[in-house]
């Protein structure tokens, strides 16, 4: 029961979907109209403000972390796992939007920091050596989540690293577009126009 709970809680609060909320807040376009549709930082940015992007970035980080935090106060570390999980099912398909969220990559952050924050800065650091390489933000993602479960695995974390496994899973299926478009050499460099 309190692992059901634990989902439940965690799902709703990943499930607030930020990206909206904020820039139809500061009076700007409905995101999902725009670029890939999709209610994430990336495609707030479209809107060609950044302090929205990083607001919402910060928002749909917070969520991950508040939900593991919020949950570890009350319950035993299974139930903090199950709340982080349901947090990042709640981003990706939020019940408010019919089940069309984000990609995932700022809760993946959020509830890093709320586990194992070293695991973040690890996360964090190979994403930026990555962009700086390639000018790519989704390869980026892609092989920092790669690389996450081993790190926590290394670390002595199996939980927490099978966890984020199946999390890094979620998170390569949400980006299977991405993905081909980088196969196909047409994905978008970072800073690039149009």
């Amino acid at each position: 029961m309190t692992n059901l709970l634990a989902a439940l809680f965690g799902y709703l609060l990943g499930s607030i979907p930020f990206g909206l909320l904020i820039t139809r807040a500061a009076g700007g376009p409905d995101v999902r109209t725009i670029g890939s549709g999709n209610i994430g930082a990336t495609n707030v940015l479209r809107t060609g403000r950044k302090g929205l992007a990083a607001a919402t970035l910060i928002c749909d980080a917070l969520k991950g972390t508040a939900a593991v935090l919020i949950v570890a106060y009350y319950a035993d570390h299974e139930a903090v796992l199950t709340a982080g999980l349901g947090a990042f099912l709640g981003h990706l398909f939020p019940i408010w939007l019919k089940f069309k969220g984000g990609k995932g990559v700022a809760t993946y952050i959020g509830l890093l920091i709320g586990l194992y924050w070293p695991a973040a800065l690890i996360f964090c650091g190979v994403w930026l050596v990555v962009a700086f390489l390639s000018r790519y933000s989704s390869l980026s993602a892609l092989v920092a989540s790669a690389l996450t479960p081993l790190a926590l695995l290394l670390l002595d974390l199996p939980a927490t690293a099978a966890l984020f496994l199946l999390l890094t899973v979620l998170l390569w299926v949400m980006h299977r577009a991405n993905i081909t478009r980088l196969m196909a050499g047409t994905e978008g460099r970072i800073g690039a126009k149009g």
